[in-house]
């Protein structure tokens, strides 16, 4: 592309995204858009899968914090239970339901509310550019990296504490509000609010893409096939319909879609989760972890196996995965089944039905 070609796309956009372009229109799409329902289905299936699967959460955040001791899923929930009691499995619980909640509700309703709206700017730049066709996934990308760094603002304080509590044995027992002030008394308020906020977007970012995006093109995929007409002009979900409620139809379809979209999640947020471990594990380098930036926690994770070989020093970024594909699985699965019938009962279509 040419210089003046570029200059010329860049104007473009540039015009599109003004105020005088987006005015009354973007205002009217936008306030048509925000619906309190995504947000409230959104919190509630959030805080639900979280909540259910604190023990696998415990287990593989202390897998990931100390390898040695705790080298696989179940060796390492019996050595908990065994030298701490059964009640160590629940460490963590509050902050993890509160966090979630309300980091769910700004994840899916951010997500729902600028789809319409990133949408609606690629239709104006194709008609700008005199082009023709759809943009593809590309806006539910960009509206899943925008929930998810919203998303991640608020995790930051919850999720550190979260993970003191497991990790920190002088968080042990202490609650929410507690640990948030012990947090606060330690490295002031500001660095609490934003401390691992680089490891927290490396995390929450490709796992926003991976669950709502799969979620939703998986979704629309499975109800195209539904829908599709054969020769005698009736659809297979038609078929299907004679035997099976549309209900248990549109069920099947949130489950498989969503267990699709938990391995795609697991798999893309991997390393940023043991980032996000790394740089809020308490330990004997508290002050050291706190200040290290994302660059030298990813150093600091390659480094404990770099003297093996590349392979082996990159798979120290994987480290937990077998208990993140349970966990993972599970919240996810769980969570976005709960979010499309929660989304039904407030009057919403299930996604991808529309």
């Amino acid at each position: 592309m040419g210089p003046h070609r570029l200059a010329r796309l860049v104007l473009t956009i540039a015009a599109i995204v003004s105020p005088a372009s987006y005015s009354a229109s973007a205002a009217g799409a936008a306030a048509a858009a925000i619906d309190y329902r995504f947000f409230v289905a959104g919190g509630t299936c959030a805080a639900i899968s979280h909540g259910i699967t604190t023990p696998i959460d415990v287990v593989k955040t202390r897998m990931q914090s100390d390898p040695s001791k705790y080298k696989s899923l179940l060796p390492a929930t019996a050595t908990i239970v065994k030298e701490e009691g059964s009640q160590a499995l629940l460490q963590g619980l509050v902050p993890t339901l509160v966090g979630y909640g309300v980091e769910g509700a700004l994840k899916f309703g951010i997500y729902e509310v600028s789809k319409p709206l990133v949408i609606a700017a690629f239709q104006q730049l194709n008609a700008k550019l005199n082009r023709s066709g759809g943009a593809g996934a590309l806006p539910y990308l960009l509206a899943s990296i925008m929930a998810g760094a919203v998303a991640s603002l608020v995790l930051v304080p919850m999720e550190s504490t979260r993970i003191r509590m497991v990790t920190d044995s002088s968080f042990e027992g202490i609650g929410l509000l507690r640990g948030l002030a012990k947090l606060v008394d330690e490295a002031g308020l500001v660095q609490t609010l934003t401390v691992g906020l680089g490891a927290m977007l490396a995390k929450q970012v490709p796992y926003t893409f991976g669950k709502q995006v799969s979620f939703d093109v998986v979704a629309k995929f499975l109800y195209g096939i539904l829908n599709s007409t054969s020769r005698s002009t009736t659809s297979l979900a038609e078929t299907i319909s004679k035997s099976v409620s549309p209900e248990c139809i549109k069920w099947t379809v949130s489950v498989l879609a969503a267990m699709i979209a938990s391995v795609m999640a697991c798999l893309l947020s991997q390393p940023g989760d043991v980032i996000l471990t790394e740089t809020y594990k308490g330990g004997e380098s508290d002050d050291a972890t706190k200040k290290r930036s994302l660059a030298e926690i990813s150093s600091t994770i390659y480094a404990r196996n770099s003297n093996e070989g590349i392979v082996l020093a990159l798979s120290g970024f994987f480290t937990g995965l077998q208990a993140r594909f349970v966990h993972v699985g599970m919240i996810i699965t769980s969570q976005l089944v709960i979010y499309d019938l929660v989304k039904q009962l407030l009057g919403l279509p299930a996604t991808g039905s529309h």
